[in-house]
């Protein structure tokens, strides 16, 4: 067990009764509603249901989306759930309030075409279907440990109360197409990039006998990586609604992070390296403060660029109840963003746990140089999409890099296996005992382990033997499956499905709130 900086804190809230979490999810959203209904001046039931939806979706957000960014640290234990869930509230919050941006969208990806609806009265209602649906959706998938796409959720509940407001010729299909296509290449890519990175740390670093000579000189590169890649993630994504800059002054920025951090990081890695064993153990220590910065970083890019998820449909029935209009933009009132932003962080502290206890523990074993490479991978993977044009959904990259990660482990120890049954076909004549002891151990060892112990097999003057039948019984017990399949099959089930449950659901609640007598 690798040893997390922050000490041991218990997250108290998730130990609280059920009933009392519900009770203060309750008391915000309802406290949400009678702000947008008493203290705005309007009186209006509309905005006061519209701001009770917003601030459920929020919650609902913090409790499933958060997770991504978290959990692999969580899972290695460079960070104790209690200071994640901290750490996360407070980036996700400022993110949302400092560069949340003061414009939105309000029909997210273009997905249907809004000159379509010319009555503010279906527009209103459409938006709300649209959030409620969403948000039902991911408590769902809260609920059953799924972590799931929130723009997806949301892209779901536009088209389906779209299709029910419009008919099907609202949708733009080519843009559904797109985000189809996310679904593939969004977990690819990051799965890709995080295997990438892992299997260059394990030829440059955990395969060396100096580990730590090794680490000296590759984990400030690695760094310096990072900076880049996090800073020009941040700077595209995180802060576009304070500066607006191309790919190129974003990757030059970036850069310079990278020339830094380089510089200051090579005598800080030495320093730390001279306290470690020279074991995975100690390089693992070197990556801990590394990967909670990354953690904290994708958290505040999350919430200033997937607060619009949350706020979004709210900003644009406050902006249509108060001009009488369908706005294809809104503006975001301060009290619309603060509602995203205390509701993502509220449902972070509640029910959030659970879904990070997911990322990092329960699709495959992390350590931090595995979680670094996932937190890599998910910044990467968005700078190479942004710049292809592709469309990615950080969720999807977020699980990708960590199935990736599990996947060349897994990968690596068949490989290994196989080696030594190679190793076993060439000799005979050695005691049962002695071989199955042998077998144990390796069976047991680590991949870096076994690297090793398949070394001293070849150099060893003792012969193993195996017969055809032992062989095949043997290569069962070495596909150890590194990945958890029925965490695998639940998630992929759950991304398959998100855009159509949710469309579904909003379509239903369309239908029940278009025709109530409501004054708007």
């Amino acid at each position: 067990m690798v040893d997390s900086p922050f000490p041991a804190t218990p997250h108290k809230l998730e130990s609280a009764n059920p009933m009392a979490r519900l009770a203060l999810s309750i008391v915000f959203m309802a406290l949400a509603a009678a702000y947008a209904y008493f203290a705005l001046g309007q009186g209006n039931w509309v905005l006061a249901f519209a701001a009770m939806v917003g601030a459920y979706m929020a919650m609902n957000i913090g409790a499933n989306d958060v997770a991504n960014n978290v959990g692999p640290a969580v899972g290695s234990r460079a960070l104790t759930l209690g200071w994640a869930v901290l750490l996360a509230a407070i980036f996700e919050a400022a993110g949302a309030l400092i560069a949340g941006g003061e414009v939105v969208s309000t029909i997210k990806n273009g997905i249907i075409d809004p000159s379509r609806i010319d009555d503010p009265r279906i527009f209103i209602w459409l938006m709300a279907s649209a959030l409620l649906a969403g948000a039902l959706w991911l408590n769902f998938a809260t609920w059953v440990g799924a972590p799931v796409s929130t723009t997806h959720s949301i892209v779901g509940g536009v088209l389906g109360a779209g299709i029910a407001a419009a008919g099907v010729d609202i949708v733009n299909w080519s843009k559904m197409g797109e985000i189809a296509a996310s679904w593939v290449i969004s977990p690819v890519l990051g799965g890709l990039i995080a295997a990438g990175f892992l299997l260059l740390i394990k030829r440059t670093i955990l395969f060396k006998e100096d580990r730590l000579g090794a680490a000296r000189k590759m984990v400030p590169i690695l760094l310096a990586v990072m900076a880049w890649a996090f800073v020009t993630y941040l700077v595209m994504k995180g802060l576009k609604a304070l500066i607006d800059v191309d790919f190129g002054t974003s990757f030059a920025i970036g850069f310079g992070a990278g020339i830094v951090v380089w510089f200051v990081t090579k005598p800080w890695v030495a320093a730390q390296a001279e306290f470690q064993d020279n074991n995975r153990k100690g390089v693992n220590r070197l990556f801990a403060v590394p990967l909670i910065v990354a953690a904290a970083f994708l958290s505040f890019a999350h919430g200033a660029n997937d607060v619009a998820n949350a706020v979004g449909p709210l900003a644009a029935i406050a902006d249509s109840l108060a001009n009488a209009g369908v706005p294809s933009k809104a503006p975001i009132p301060l009290w619309v963003m603060l509602v995203g932003a205390l509701g993502i962080s509220i449902g972070l502290l509640l029910y959030g746990p659970k879904l990070i206890r997911t990322v990092g523990n329960e699709i495959t074993e992390l350590d931090e140089s595995r979680a670094f490479c996932v937190a890599m991978a998910a910044a990467i993977t968005v700078i190479v999409a942004s710049k292809l044009g592709l469309p990615v959904s950080s969720t999807h990259i977020a699980l990708g890099g960590v199935f990736g990660v599990g996947f060349l482990r897994e990968y690596l120890k068949k490989r290994y296996a196989s080696m030594l049954h190679e190793i076993m076909d060439r000799h005979t004549g050695i005691q049962n005992q002695e071989l199955n002891r042998f077998l144990m151990d390796f069976g047991k060892a680590s991949v870096d382990d076994m690297e090793a112990m398949l070394r001293q097999v070849k150099k060893a003057d003792d012969h193993f033997g195996l017969n055809k039948k032992e062989r095949k019984r043997l290569k069962k017990i070495y596909r150890e499956k590194l990945v958890k399949r029925s965490a695998l099959n639940k998630i992929v089930a759950a991304w398959l499905i998100t855009v159509p449950a949710s469309a579904f659901l909003a379509g239903l609640v369309f239908m029940l709130l278009k025709d109530l007598p409501v004054q708007f």
